[in-house]
């Protein structure tokens, strides 16, 4: 089938099989290939894009259904010397070993800040009524669908925790 995705702002148009994910288009049709595949079940979180602003896992869902959404990746976020904010506070904490989880780790971030900066609660927010206090757990509870098998989740919190503050 014949489909237009916008990705990072650019219309791409496509002729894919109508069972091809959203992970597949963008590595193997699109040549985008900071998305990564990881488990292909959607439980590492590697795969994960934001879609009209919120973050889900691009292994889950197929093409075809985002035809007209907005589609944004780790390119999108930033480029060489232009890092977006978080980009450049993984670098600066070392956020990341390996790097094979980073992309989906930043764009579940960038996603993250936006639902904390509209006020959405997590399982651990203590108050519904106020902002949430962007505590460990808080960030851990939020961060929960991103793996890291490095264990580099010290640094990555610390990425989060400086550039939400920034933002404060």
């Amino acid at each position: 089938m014949q489909i237009t995705l916008n990705i990072n702002r650019e219309e791409c148009p496509l002729d894919l099989d109508p069972r091809t994910t959203l992970l597949d288009a963008l590595r193997n049709h699109l040549g985008q290939c900071g998305t990564k595949k990881g488990c292909d079940h959607g439980q590492c979180g590697a795969c994960t894009v934001i879609v009209n602003g919120r973050r889900i896992n691009s292994c889950l869902t197929l093409a075809c259904m985002h035809e007209g959404d907005e589609i944004t990746t780790i390119e999108g976020l930033g480029a060489p010397g232009a890092l977006s904010a978080l980009q450049g506070a993984f670098v600066r904490y070392d956020g990341f070993q390996c790097g094979y989880c980073t992309s989906g780790q930043i764009c579940s971030a960038t996603a993250m800040l936006d639902e904390l900066r509209e006020g959405w609660p997590s399982h651990v927010t203590k108050d519904l009524t106020g902002e949430a206090a962007l505590s460990d757990a808080e960030i851990a509870e939020r961060m929960s669908g991103n793996l890291c098998r490095c264990s580099a989740y010290p640094n990555i919190v610390a990425a989060i925790r400086e550039v939400a503050e920034g933002e404060g």
